[in-house]
C-alpha cells in the first residue's frame, strides 16, 4: 500500500489528530508484526450485518483500515453475554460466532484466514492477508464441562476470557458485587489447569483481583490480559490492574494488552456519568421515572452541555510507560477493545488504521524499534508460544 493512501485513509479516521505520523512510524507499523488482543468485530458481523471485508456497515474494524494501520492479527473476540449462564445457550452462542468467522475467512480466502498458532500468524501476515485468531470472552459456554474445552480449542479458541460482566461459575467478575467464590470457583481451578494442559492462554480481564492470584498459583504457563489498563490511573476501577498484579504477571512472564477505552485510561473519562447519573435521578424524583427514549434524551443532553473528556494517544502511553516501568518490556501490548467500547475511543485512535500513531507516541517516547516490535506483537507472540510449549501430550 502507497503511502499517499495511507494517510488518505488515516484522514479518514475520526478524530484523528492533526498531525500525521511520519514516514518511518508508517514503516514501521508495516513492517513489524501488530497483535491486537481483543476486537469485537464478530458480534458487529453478528448483530449489524457488518461486512469486514468490504467495510460495509462496520465500526471500528475492516480490512482497508487494517491494512492501512499494519494491523496483522486482531484477536477476534467470540463474546459471550454473561446472561447466557442463566438462561442456557452459551455453547451455542459460541459456536454460532466462531462459524460466522470461519464463514467470512472461507468467503475471503484473499483477504482473512483464521489463524491457530503464531507461525500460522507469521504465515498469514507474510501472504499480505490479516490473520484472524480467535478468543472467547466469557468461560460461560463451557457449561460446566471440561470436555467442552477440548471442543472450543478444536475450533479454533486460544485464549478465554474467564468472565465477563457477571461472576459465573468460573470465576468471580470485577463488574459484580457478588463474588460468590472469592476468587475461582473450585471448578474454576481445574478450567485453568485444563487450558494450560490444551494451550489455551487464560485471560484474567475482567476477573476480581482474587480471582487473578488464584489463576497465577495454579497456572503453570503465562496469562495474558487480552484488553485491561491500569487502576493507578483510574482509582477506584477494579475493571483495570491494579500495580502488585501488573508486577505479579510481569513474573508470570504474562502480558498486559492495553484497553483504549476512554473510561479505561484517565478518572476524568472514567467519572464522567456519576454526576450525570445523580441530575438524571434528582429530576426522576421529580417528574417520576424515565421511559427508555426520555432516559437516552437526558443522557444525551447531559452530553451536549458537558463534553465528554476523550482520553488521548498521551494517556495509552502513560499507560505502556507504566507496564514497562513495573514489570519490564516484555509484559506490555495492545488490547485496544475495538468495536467494544462504543464512542469512547481516544482522541487519534479511533480505529485500526491509526496503529502508526502510536508507533509515532512510542518513537517520541523515546523507544527504540526492538521496544516498539515487542509493544505491537512481539510479547503477545511470545505469550502465545509459551503457551503451546506448555501443553501436555494427555490434556486431562
Amino acid at each position: 500500500m502507497n503511502r499517499a493512501l495511507l494517510i488518505f485513509l488515516l484522514i479518514l479516521s475520526p478524530g484523528l489528530a492533526a498531525a500525521a505520523p511520519s514516514e518511518r512510524a508508517m514503516e514501521l507499523a508495516q513492517q513489524m508484526i501488530i497483535v491486537d488482543g481483543h476486537i469485537d468485530a464478530p458480534s458487529t458481523i453478528a448483530n449489524d450485518g457488518g461486512d469486514i471485508a468490504a467495510g460495509d456497515k462496520v465500526i471500528d474494524f475492516d480490512f482497508a483500515r487494517a491494512k492501512a494501520g499494519g494491523l496483522d492479527a486482531p484477536f477476534m473476540s467470540i463474546y459471550v453475554a454473561a446472561a447466557y449462564e442463566d438462561k442456557g445457550g452459551a455453547r451455542a452462542r459460541a459456536d454460532i460466532l466462531i462459524g460466522l468467522m470461519e464463514g467470512v475467512a472461507a468467503q475471503h480466502p484473499d483477504k482473512f484466514e483464521i489463524a491457530y498458532s503464531p507461525k500460522d500468524v507469521r504465515r498469514i501476515a507474510g501472504e499480505g492477508k490479516i490473520a484472524l485468531p480467535l478468543g472467547m470472552e466469557n468461560g460461560s459456554p463451557i457449561e460446566g464441562d471440561l470436555d467442552t474445552l477440548k471442543h472450543f480449542y478444536d475450533r479454533g479458541i486460544r485464549y478465554i476470557t474467564l468472565a465477563h460482566s457477571k461472576s459465573n461459575h468460573i470465576s468471580d467478575s470485577s463488574y459484580d458485587e457478588n463474588e460468590k467464590w472469592d476468587g475461582l470457583s473450585p471448578f474454576g481451578f481445574e478450567v485453568v489447569r485444563v487450558m494450560n494442559n490444551l494451550g489455551v492462554m487464560v485471560d484474567v480481564s475482567h476477573v476480581t483481583d482474587a480471582a487473578i492470584e488464584d489463576v497465577l498459583s495454579v497456572a503453570r504457563a503465562p496469562v495474558i490480559a487480552s484488553h485491561s489498563s491500569l487502576r493507578h490511573f483510574t482509582p477506584g476501577f477494579h475493571r483495570n490492574l491494579p500495580d502488585e498484579l501488573v508486577v505479579k504477571i510481569g513474573e508470570n512472564d504474562g502480558v498486559i494488552m492495553i484497553n483504549y477505552g476512554s473510561p479505561f485510561l484517565t478518572e476524568e473519562a472514567n467519572t464522567y456519568s456519576i454526576p450525570r447519573d445523580a441530575a438524571r435521578k434528582a429530576q426522576e424524583e421529580q417528574t417520576g421515572a424515565m421511559t427508555d427514549e426520555e432516559r437516552t434524551a437526558f443522557n444525551d443532553a447531559w452530553r451536549e452541555s458537558h463534553p465528554y473528556p476523550f482520553a488521548g494517544l498521551d494517556d495509552v502511553l502513560n499507560h505502556i510507560d507504566r507496564v514497562v516501568e513495573l514489570a519490564g518490556i516484555d509484559t506490555v501490548g495492545i488490547g485496544s477493545d475495538y468495536d467494544g467500547v462504543g464512542d469512547s475511543l481516544p482522541v487519534g485512535l479511533k480505529d485500526v488504521a491509526s496503529y502508526p500513531m502510536l508507533v509515532q507516541g512510542l518513537i517520541d517516547r523515546g523507544y527504540d524499534e526492538a521496544a516498539i516490535e515487542k509493544i505491537l506483537g512481539g510479547n503477545a507472540l511470545r505469550v502465545w508460544e509459551a503457551v503451546e510449549a506448555a501443553r501436555k501430550r494427555r490434556w486431562r
